[in-house]
């Protein structure tokens, strides 16, 4: 399995050919006769939603590393071998915010596919925590600018982007527990 479309071959290096194999067009190797699956990675992110004004607020981050710095997203990533989703999103969260999170306290929100991105398909597990189940202050991580809490009307009095997905995401959030 490859995360992005596969050209040669992962075992021997000889170019792919394209067959059909369970009705749908697959690579495989005519060296090898393997077929290359391409999958999509798992990645969890977390909404931390902070009810304690009036409009709630979400934690999100700006990206410091490709795709898409300088633009928002809800914290989140690519788990880990062995890790939970959960756990994963909660790693994420303390990677990216250095808020913590017990996982048993986050609840799944969705899973979704998310578009693909030069060729990578992502399917996302997002979960949702409130504020008072995490510890800690909000602040830039290994692969963030900055990180703070945000309410859409904040957000929408600003210059700043978000990446498209994630701004959904956000605004999904801030309807949900509104």
């Amino acid at each position: 399995m490859v995360s992005r479309p596969p050209q040669y071959c992962p075992h021997c290096g000889t170019r792919l050919e394209t067959t059909t194999v369970e009705a749908r067009d697959r690579k495989r190797c005519p060296s090898c006769d393997d077929v290359i699956w391409h999958n999509p990675v798992p990645c969890a992110g977390v909404a931390v939603v902070d009810r304690s004004e009036l409009e709630p607020s979400i934690l999100c981050v700006k990206r410091a590393v490709p795709p898409g710095v300088g633009e928002w997203t809800l914290p989140g990533g690519h788990m880990e071998i062995g890790e939970d989703p959960d756990e994963a999103a909660a790693r994420e969260l303390a990677e990216e915010t250095g808020v913590t999170v017990d996982p048993d306290a986050l609840e799944i929100l969705d899973a979704t596919a998310l578009p693909p991105r030069g060729g990578k398909h992502v399917t996302m597990i997002h979960y949702v925590v409130d504020r008072e189940e995490t510890r800690g202050t909000p602040t830039a991580g290994s692969d963030a600018q900055t990180a703070r809490f945000w309410t859409p009307s904040e957000f929408d009095a600003t210059d700043e982007l978000f990446r498209p997905i994630h701004e959904d995401r956000f605004r999904d959030v801030a309807d949900r527990f509104a």
